[in-house]
């Protein structure tokens, strides 16, 4: 199992070590559907054999003006057929619900997996691909099932027909059937050692396709912003046209896929060889009593239609065996995403108890990249219920550093201390629910207004989220609204203003009552007598939690018990306000190009 941030004990465990395998241990979790696409594939292909050996024998009985036996004949094709299409629809009403289940489990398994990963993971992944991983990939799986295994696995079971019924008119018979099963297998594996790659290409392009579709989107503002719509459309059609590329070569290689000129060749092998044995019934000859000493009209008929079970396994392979390419191109894609390694874990058996808010920065180094730190040797400490103002230029690593404190990013080297625990023995879910970190950048849910104040407790009663939207100054234009709280609001909060939203995830942090509420610029779009009351709520709530500001605003960094100065990602000097405004000029540059 990968390590992950949060983590769900499935009853329905796979095996991740190939895309096979995986694939396999999902379906074995479905054997009585298995048993019956078996089962209906198999007398799928028997019961189409017994057509042409049933009308072989018709043709003699009817050389001997035998009606009745005719007769007979016509009902037993006729029961054989309506037996045929009972196990077909059970085999493929088995193989629909195996596709659907194998897609389920999968897309669970995947957006569970995703949750998990570290925010490393998910800031150097673009969504774009990501979603199509989750969307169209996981989708591939399903059709690798049905169509795509379904008609495979009966392919197979019509080649096998006339490999185990020729040699019961003659064991010379088997000689065509073993050609053409021979030769069509190695075709087949060449074709699949040639398309597999296109199809890993096919579905890598469309990540990108995706990507790109996903980013210019979320950043249309940005685009129209600049008249760049030219731009973006031109990268859009160059990727398009990449994709459109790979699946040319994909329709290019199967458009030279060999079986249908050895069907061809194969039906004339055995029609001669039949023909040559009943002009020669001298030749004829059998194995341990399999055989017979002539070959009739009706044989030669009932053998030369055998062959012609040939026909379904070469014209439903180009289709069957393209899923099966896209369904493990798919595959392999996403198990590389739900095997990628995180780098924290949730630490379910760590350290788990009140947080009382004392935070100790010991030689701290942090950085998102390999090999690339922005935070430099970063000490200081907290004491429970102070409130600590971090200030610098922007790019001094002041959102950086507080990230640090529910492990939002991991330390490379010292140690970030919470009641004297290093914050990577705590329990990951302890230690989060316990810290709020509201950014300037709020992100809020297409949900009702008070499902997003309680999103960080679902359980909460209406009174508690009345409070917490009355403490952040939310609850008077929340009622401007129609619906009030059940008001439902787009997208990361679009029909909102700035200072709203800012507002609404403050009344989130404060119904979860953290231990350490971290303020990272979150009321730069709220005016002055708003942050003010706001600021009192806070202030209320300071003394049973431990709070830090990152803020240009000196109204707020004056009221903070410790100001921590940074540059360039290193700690430049830790006091109050006064202290650092007399003996640290830096520090009163900062203020020189601030609002106060």
């Amino acid at each position: 199992m990968t390590t992950a941030e949060f983590t769900v004990h499935d009853p329905l465990q796979s095996d991740q070590s190939t895309p096979i395998s995986w694939i396999r241990s999902h379906l074995l979790h479905n054997k009585l559907l298995i048993l019956v696409m078996a089962i209906g594939a198999f007398g799928n292909a028997a019961l189409a054999a017994v057509i042409p050996i049933l009308i072989g024998r018709a043709f003699d009985v009817a050389k001997a003006q035998d009606v009745q036996s005719l007769l007979w004949l016509a009902i037993g094709i006729v029961i054989s057929q309506l037996v045929r299409a009972v196990l077909q629809f059970g085999r493929n009403y088995s193989a629909a619900n195996l596709g659907e289940r194998l897609e389920r489990d999968t897309r669970q398994e995947l957006y569970t997996s995703l949750i998990g990963k570290s925010m490393t993971f998910h800031d150097l992944t673009p969504v774009g691909d990501t979603m199509a991983r989750a969307t169209n990939d996981v989708r591939e799986l399903n059709l690798l099932v049905s169509p795509g295994i379904n008609l495979v696995v009966g392919s197979a079971n019509f080649i096998l027909m006339p490999l185990v019924l020729a040699p019961t008119y003659s064991p010379q018979l088997i000689l065509a059937p073993l050609f053409f099963t021979v030769t069509y297998f190695l075709a087949l594996k060449r074709y699949l050692a040639v398309l597999n790659p296109i199809a890993d290409r096919v579905r890598g392009n469309f990540g990108r396709l995706n990507a790109r579709l996903a980013e210019a989107i979320d950043g249309i503002e940005t685009v129209k912003g600049a008249a760049q719509e030219g731009q973006e459309i031109g990268r859009f059609e160059q990727n398009a046209t990449e994709y459109r590329n790979a699946v040319i070569d994909q329709g290019r290689v199967e458009a030279r896929f060999l079986p249908l000129l050895l069907l061809g060749l194969t039906t004339a092998i055995a029609f001669t060889h039949a023909m040559l044995l009943f002009l020669n019934p001298e030749w004829m000859w059998s194995i341990g009593g399999i055989g017979r000493e002539i070959l009739t009209v009706g044989d030669v008929i009932a053998y030369v239609g055998l062959i012609g079970l040939f026909g379904f396994p070469t014209f439903i392979s180009l289709l069957a065996y393209s899923q099966v390419a896209r369904g493990m191109a798919g595959a392999r894609r996403i198990l590389e995403t739900i095997k990628t390694e995180t780098e924290l874990d949730e630490n379910s058996a760590g350290y788990d108890a009140e947080i009382k808010g004392n935070v100790r920065f010991e030689n701290v180094n942090a950085g998102y990249l390999t090999g690339i730190d922005v935070l430099h040797d970063i000490s200081f400490s907290v004491k429970p219920g102070q409130t600590v103002a971090i200030v610098g230029q922007t790019g001094a690593g002041k959102s950086s550093l507080v990230k640090l404190l529910n492990r939002t990013y991991d330390v490379r080297g010292g140690k970030v201390t919470i009641d004297g625990v290093d914050v990577r023995d705590w329990n990951l879910a302890s230690l989060r629910r316990q810290i709020s970190i509201i950014e300037q950048d709020i992100f809020l849910f297409s949900r009702t207004i008070a499902e997003n104040i309680a999103f960080g407790k679902p359980n909460a009663t209406r009174e508690e989220i009345l409070a917490a939207a009355n403490d952040a100054q939310a609850h008077e234009f929340i009622m401007t609204f129609k619906d009030g709280y059940d008001t439902i609001i787009g997208e990361r909060g679009v029909t909102l203003s700035g200072g709203q939203r800012q507002r609404l995830a403050l009344a989130r942090a404060f119904l979860t009552e953290p231990r350490i509420l971290v303020l990272d610029d979150s009321t730069s779009a709220v005016d002055s007598a708003t942050e003010d009351k706001i600021q009192q709520a806070i202030a209320r709530a300071a003394e049973r939690q431990t709070t830090f500001l990152i803020t240009h605003r000196l109204s707020q960094i004056r009221w903070a018990d410790v100001v921590v100065l940074l540059r360039k990602g290193q700690v430049v000097a830790v006091g109050n306000h006064d202290s650092l405004m007399a003996e640290y000029p830096a520090y009163q540059r900062i203020f020189q190009q601030y609002t106060v």
